[in-house]
């Protein structure tokens, strides 16, 4: 199993330090940093300045949003990328949610996952650098009856094959991302109900495709809280705010995809509780409504053994690359999490 690095969104208030911990990260021989995108910051920019000043580690968009831009942009955006970083970057790819598609973007939060499938056929077409044209419900190059024309890719990437993920929860998204991606970007994650919540679908998708799982990243991220074992709680209570976000006030009050997540995990109750409060305004009592164990099993807390043990766990559930986001209030607490990371995968026996 190898390790991951995510940033997370720029302006998050870490920014001074995100470049400290993306070398430290490529120093010790983690596999990819990702960079993410909401309303705020781009994550094509933050990557480019990230791997002009790193050497080995992959760079990785978790994620480009599917409404922010058109197919043959994204396409363009990661040659780019590929071949400025030497062959370091892969391409992950989300739908988002409806009020950031339709608030933000201005684009209809419709048929996500038809969406999804045409525009990795585009982004896949346009990357080969084959002539593009294609006919789809949501897409069709060039536009019938004006002066437009198959146009083909001028830039060449540096690899013939950009690995392609999507940012994938529920299970027909899941299944879709088996069938059509080589890797999947899980949020959430908790080892003991991974199967059912996410590797079953996957499989599915995959024997869909007529394939396997063999060569397919499986790449959760989680928090990631180093200390001594009798400290977890105090531990797990920096992720509420956290948790309570996504799983109380992500999207709307029918479709948000981490409650519902939440719900499957066995956390029905709870997840009602946590998104009425949050979105009546109470995001203190939100964050206090979160079940310890909720967040003990979606984070990896505590001592390097401690964490080591629970990297066991997600390697049998079959993850093959573990993505950390990092916790602390300091530039070092984050590298000492960083390097902790590394431990923990050395006394699992997994690196």
């Amino acid at each position: 199993m190898r390790l991951g690095i995510n940033l997370g969104y720029w302006g998050a208030g870490m920014d001074s330090d995100n470049l400290a911990v993306a070398q430290e990260a490529d120093r010790l021989g983690y596999s990819v940093c990702w960079a993410a995108e909401a309303y705020g910051s781009d994550a094509a920019t933050v990557l480019s300045w990230v791997a002009a000043q790193t050497e080995r580690i992959d760079i990785g968009s978790a994620i480009f949003q599917i409404p922010a831009r058109t197919p043959a942009m994204t396409a363009m955006t990661a040659a780019t990328l590929d071949s400025l970083s030497g062959g370091r970057f892969r391409l992950g790819l989300g739908v988002s949610g409806p009020q950031v598609s339709e608030g933000w973007y201005g684009v209809k939060f419709d048929k996500p996952l038809a969406r999804t499938r045409e525009y990795v056929d585009i982004v896949r077409k346009a990357m080969s650098r084959e002539r593009l044209s294609y006919e789809g419900e949501h897409w069709t190059l060039p536009l019938p009856g004006g002066p437009g024309k198959p146009l083909k890719l001028t830039v060449h990437p540096q690899r013939e094959h950009i690995p392609l993920y999507i940012a994938a929860i529920g299970p027909k998204n899941l299944q879709q991302t088996g069938e059509i991606a080589d890797g999947a970007l899980l949020i959430f994650p908790s080892a003991d109900h991974l199967e059912e919540t996410a590797i079953s679908h996957l499989r599915a998708g995959r024997e869909k495709a007529g394939k396997t799982l063999d060569g397919f990243d499986i790449c959760p991220t989680l928090p990631l809280a180093v200390g001594a074992d009798k400290d977890v709680s105090a531990l797990a209570d920096m992720f509420r705010p956290y948790t309570a976000l996504y799983v109380g006030g992500m999207g709307s009050p029918k479709q948000n995809f981490y409650n519902q997540l939440a719900q499957r995990m066995g956390y029905g109750k709870e997840a009602a509780e946590i998104q009425e409060k949050y979105l009546s305004g109470d995001k203190e009592g939100a964050a206090a409504a979160i079940p310890e164990q909720l967040i003990d099993q979606t984070t990896l807390l505590g001592s390097v053994e401690r964490i080591a043990e629970r990297m066991q766990a997600y390697a049998a559930a079959g993850v093959t690359t573990l993505t950390l986001a990092p916790a602390g209030f300091s530039l070092e607490d984050r590298l000492a999490s960083l390097r902790a990371g590394t431990e923990a995968l050395e006394r699992a026996g997994l690196a």
